[in-house]
């Protein structure tokens, strides 16, 4: 095995953190697209087949095309579900930082925002919700109250201090 190969079969195998939420967006969307879009497209692809020439027939061509991405969604959720760790932040208490904390930070300036350290397939940035492998939430992990990360973003290195630490169900 060489060094990419090895590299990706060790990505393919990493833990898919997540919270109870998360991990039940990905299971209703995978039962959406298998269960309610998937059958609606196939309907529409063989009745598109039976009208003879399928060269020009774009109910066809877009069906058979949407049927594919679908099958690549549904693939991608089935593995990311397989793969999941549940987290649930209202079973933790910790002064550190960990996956499912919501923690508020401050930077230099002075401005706070509060942010949730969630899984890949939770990130929301509207909501405040950051992957545990972001910049910052890597730098988050691990730290208290009264710590302060440094982050390298493209405008520089910004400095947050920790202000508090919070396990809570994060909608």
């Amino acid at each position: 095995m060489n060094k990419s190969t090895a590299k990706l079969s060790a990505k393919i195998k990493e833990k898919n953190y997540i919270t109870p939420k998360g991990l039940l967006k990905l299971q209703e969307e995978l039962h959406q697209l298998a269960r309610g879009e998937r059958p609606e497209v196939t309907k529409t692809v063989a009745w598109a087949a039976s009208n003879g020439d399928r060269s020009e027939n774009a109910d066809y061509i877009y069906g058979k095309k949407r049927l594919r991405e679908i099958d690549r969604r549904v693939r991608f959720l089935t593995h990311r579900i397989d793969l999941a760790v549940i987290v649930d932040p209202t079973t933790l208490t910790s002064d550190k930082v960990q996956f499912g904390a919501s923690v508020l930070i401050a930077d230099e300036e002075g401005v706070s925002r509060s942010v949730s350290i969630v899984g890949v397939d939770e990130i929301d940035t509207n909501k405040g919700f950051i992957s545990w492998r972001s910049p910052i939430g890597s730098s988050l992990i691990g730290k208290e109250v009264g710590d302060t990360i440094e982050v390298r973003t493209p405008k520089g290195i910004i400095t947050f201090e920790i202000l508090e630490i919070i396990y809570r169900e994060i909608n």
